[in-house]
């Protein structure tokens, strides 16, 4: 049974009728869609390579978690921002004057891929020492909620320039087909206006009620499209077929070790972002079980296994020649949002992305959608990210009187919104040039520190103290 009479809702392995898992899973597609080919076009990967591969990632993570425990763990797996400038830095080294959004030759392709196979590697190997010391337990003393949910914020908040910039038409720094003008704003604002209406008035309306960002999405084209904001020359160009350039991982480069290392170690702030996510959607899950009457699936139960399954996507990103990710915050709104949790309808959206990459006419038509359109939608869908967080800190009961605690949170919001909005991304600390040449990234700068400061706590147990006595 996939809702009952008065709460609608879809529980991971609940699978939605075909027409409605359809628009369900293109939903999802539409949801990733930008952040994925944003990150594609930045690490200057081939799109339709990122699209179909991830989509793979996407189904075969779905699959692992179906045979492993039975259920499905629902979450979308896409392009993570984390590893911009890792990989920025060592394809700058191998091809110094590619342009923006450029495919970069395969041969830098395949030096760079080298290290997100090392991404997955540590993912597993993390995974299956959690699985085997006790899983929740013995992780929340290295990722607590005031770290993990401290991660989602820093990641949600840090994307806040990046919704903006989509929203004005000037993406990455880089003027779109038209200069920014209020027409860009406008399609923005509306389009998230129509998502947030959709979203909190369609709440109860049935099916239709779990559509408010494919209608907002919709709502938003038809916006643009008089205001002189979509291209429609540009469907067709790419012929109906179109191929994704597959590339295999290379290791005897001189740059492979750096790309093995300065990657790889990305992988730490990965681990907690996933962590996070899974804990903020094992938690809305588990609300929707009771409001149905039904057996919760306590899918934060599962923390090593969805670690193991984010190191199985970045290795098979890492073998194709896609860019390695993590499971998406934008998706985890989304289903927040419609409260769909549909395995089934994920599987779906991960097939599309796949078939998206060979189809050219429906992928132009998707490039087609404004970038003030997904710019609005993403104003929404970041900001829940990290509210996401402060969530997932009300639901474990982070005492924020702790002092402690406080540190931790208040170390990783300084260090990662400060290094996103003052430093572009990247800390200038002085060491390990030769790994980080531009800096060391800041949101896993963010997540180490606070680890780190979190261990401390855990091998020198600070005292006990109310909170009232922290007051007095």
């Amino acid at each position: 049974m996939a809702t009952t009479a008065k709460v609608m809702g879809y529980l991971p392995q609940d699978k939605p009728p075909f027409g409605k898992m359809l628009l369900l899973g293109f939903q999802h597609v539409l949801t990733m869609f930008p952040a994925t080919v944003l990150c594609a076009l930045l690490m200057h990967f081939d799109v339709s390579t990122v699209l179909t591969i991830t989509g793979l990632g996407t189904v075969v993570a779905l699959l692992g978690s179906k045979f492993s425990i039975n259920t499905y763990i629902p979450l979308y797996y896409g392009s993570s921002f984390s590893y911009i400038a890792a990989v920025t830095s060592i394809i700058g080294v191998l091809e110094p004057d590619l342009a923006f959004g450029a495919p970069a030759q395969p041969s830098s392709i395949a030096v760079v891929t080298a290290g997100f196979i090392v991404t997955g590697i540590l993912n597993i190997l993390i995974g299956l020492l959690i699985r085997i010391t006790g899983g929740k337990k013995g992780l929340d003393k290295i990722l607590p909620a005031e770290v993990t949910g401290s991660v989602a914020i820093i990641i949600g908040i840090g994307l806040a320039y990046t919704a903006l910039t989509m929203a004005s038409g000037t993406c990455c720094g880089v003027e779109a087909n038209m200069p920014p003008t209020l027409k860009w704003w406008l399609a923005a604002a509306l389009t998230f206006l129509a998502a947030v209406v959709f979203s909190v008035y369609l709440q109860g309306k049935g099916f239709i009620g779990m559509l408010p960002i494919l209608l907002a999405m919709i709502f938003g084209y038809i916006v643009a499209i008089p205001i002189g904001l979509v291209d429609f020359s540009t469907i067709g160009q790419s012929g109906w077929l179109t191929v994704p350039k597959i590339v295999f991982p290379v290791f005897n480069n001189t740059l492979t070790a750096t790309a093995m290392i300065g990657i790889g170690v990305m992988a730490i702030a990965t681990i907690p972002e996933s962590t996070a996510h899974l804990y903020q959607i094992s938690l809305y899950v588990d609300h929707l079980a009771e409001e149905q009457g039904r057996e919760k699936p306590g899918l934060s139960k599962h923390i090593g296994l969805n670690l193991m399954l984010d190191g199985l996507n970045d290795l098979v990103n890492g073998l194709f020649g896609s860019t390695a990710g993590t499971n998406y915050g934008e998706n985890n709104s989304l289903m927040v949002i419609t409260r769909n949790y549909s395995g089934p309808a994920l599987i779906t959206a991960g097939a599309i992305a796949v078939i998206l990459g060979f189809i050219g006419p429906l992928r132009d038509v998707i490039y087609s959608i404004p970038t003030a359109v997904t710019g609005g939608l993403a104003i929404y869908l970041y900001g829940v990210i990290g509210v996401q967080g402060i969530a997932l800190m009300m639901a474990e009961k982070v005492d924020l009187f702790d002092p402690g605690k406080l540190a931790i949170v208040a170390l990783i919001l300084v260090v990662g919104i400060g290094g996103n909005i003052g430093y572009g991304g990247n800390l200038p600390i002085p060491l390990l040039k030769g790994v980080f040449p531009f800096g060391w990234p800041a949101i896993a700068s963010a997540a180490v520190f606070g680890i780190l400061v979190n261990l401390l706590f855990v091998a020198f147990k600070p005292p006990k103290v109310r909170a009232t006595d922290v007051l007095q």
